[in-house]
């Protein structure tokens, strides 16, 4: 996991090669993993795969392949959502943030919105075990879709709800992932 996480934030920072050299790193790392190990009752490699697939869909996307991205982060999203049930959750970063922050920034504001809606639980498609309800990063994604396609009523209603959720965060935010470029608190 270290090896993701130096991949995501060097693909974030927009240093592909080194990600990509972090990539190489988290391959050759979870060969090692036995199938026998888990989390809780989540099977590593399990987690690992969403890890993978994530990691491979931001470098993507920094290296200007945003359709390869997209394609690679909903992959990511359809393992997150695959994952079995667990407290706390097995994957604690939810895909559908960076995906929504990145839909965004390439004026995708429909998709994006439907990825917040879906993420908040508001889609109506997951079960209550996979959404992340009153989340501020996915409040704050959908609050940005709202005001840019001019919807003032529930975004009048969202931003209370971001006003309320971030009363209790431990930290500013701003976005809906600090993957999203120039945009972080």
């Amino acid at each position: 996991m270290m090896h993701y996480a130096k991949g995501t934030a060097h693909a974030a920072l927009g240093h592909v090669p080194a990600a990509q050299a972090e990539q190489a790193l988290f391959a050759d790392a979870v060969k090692r993993v036995p199938k026998s190990r888990y989390l809780h009752n989540v099977p590593c490699l399990q987690l690992l795969a969403v890890a993978e697939e994530m990691l491979a869909g931001e470098i993507a996307y920094r290296g200007g392949e945003n359709d390869a991205a997209f394609a690679r982060l909903r992959a990511a999203i359809a393992l997150e959502d695959d994952l079995p049930y667990d407290e706390p959750w097995g994957w604690m970063q939810p895909v559908r943030h960076a995906l929504g922050a990145l839909l965004l920034e390439q004026d995708h504001t429909a998709e994006a919105e439907a990825v917040y809606r879906e993420d908040l639980g508001l889609g109506g498609a997951l079960p209550r075990a996979q959404i992340h309800p009153d989340n501020l990063w996915a409040l704050r994604g959908l609050l940005e879709c709202l005001q840019r396609r001019g919807e003032t009523a529930e975004a009048a209603l969202i931003c209370q709800r971001v006003d309320f959720a971030a009363v209790r965060a431990d930290m500013p935010v701003s976005v809906s992932c600090l993957c999203a470029r120039g945009k972080a608190a």
